[in-house]
């Protein structure tokens, strides 16, 4: 009777022991997936290993054999380099041509302040420009400047550059001053004035339109060189028979 009760405290005591839990696996660290996307990247034959030997190697390969992303790569910066410096060149051309319109307004447009032969041309121009330009946003003395400045570059850009743009541009200029010139003169000196004007343009035109012909260009080719090489020998094609001289006849050479 007593074994059987020490056998029951035993079972009893295998009822209350504690159940094991199932161990929770350890947990992966951190950007495990990107250090070893890194580490197989930066093996033999890896993207970051190749990019990064095309960048060694570009020195020694030049612009045109370097690699293609590498050369895309180079021309964009270039050319984001060449627009942000055009912007700021740009910026300041503006800011002091805007100083400089901003001051013209000081010159009188419209009062006789020229004297002699210039005086001809130049007082009905700022008479015409004064008279034409009210309502304009900017001064009428703006207006004379450009004018002016006009003049100046396609006398002096034409005569350097000879560039047709250039020159089309100084005729026109010259045209619209002969037009304001014969506009705003009183009638009495109408014609001496236009014909003056039209004497100086042509005589600065014979700066700005420097070498210019109405002659069409013709371009005479060099002669072709022709190289002989006398060891060099083309075999001459084999005449048929029927073709050859005393074919059919018994005594030939």
């Amino acid at each position: 009777m007593q074994s059987n009760d020490n056998t029951r405290q035993d079972r009893q005591e295998l009822v209350y022991l504690p159940v094991p839990f199932p161990k929770v696996p350890p947990e992966e660290p951190r950007f495990a997936a990107l250090r070893a996307w890194w580490e197989e990247a930066w093996d033999e034959g890896g993207v970051l290993h190749d990019m990064w030997d095309d960048v060694l190697s570009a020195p020694r390969s030049g612009l045109r054999h370097m690699a293609p992303w590498l050369r895309a790569v180079v021309m964009v910066a270039g050319v984001s380099i060449v627009v942000l410096m055009a912007q700021a060149a740009g910026e300041v051309v503006l800011q002091q041509l805007h100083q400089l319109l901003t001051v013209v307004p000081r010159v009188q447009v419209g009062v006789d302040t020229s004297s002699g032969v210039a005086a001809v041309v130049d007082q009905p121009v700022r008479t015409y420009i004064a008279q034409h330009s009210a309502g304009l946003p900017v001064a009428a003395s703006t207006v004379y400047t450009l004018w002016l400045l006009t003049g100046i570059t396609g006398l002096a850009v034409g005569f350097l550059t000879r560039s047709t743009g250039v020159r089309a541009m100084w005729t026109v200029w010259g045209a619209a001053s002969v037009f304001m010139v014969w506009t705003a003169t009183p009638q009495p000196g109408r014609s001496v004035a236009a014909g003056l004007a039209v004497l100086a343009w042509t005589l600065l035109s014979a700066f700005a339109l420097r070498g210019l012909t109405l002659r069409r260009h013709v371009v005479v080719g060099r002669p072709a060189h022709v190289t002989v090489r006398p060891e060099i020998h083309i075999p001459a094609p084999a005449q048929p028979a029927e073709d050859r001289p005393h074919s059919g006849c018994p005594f030939r050479d």
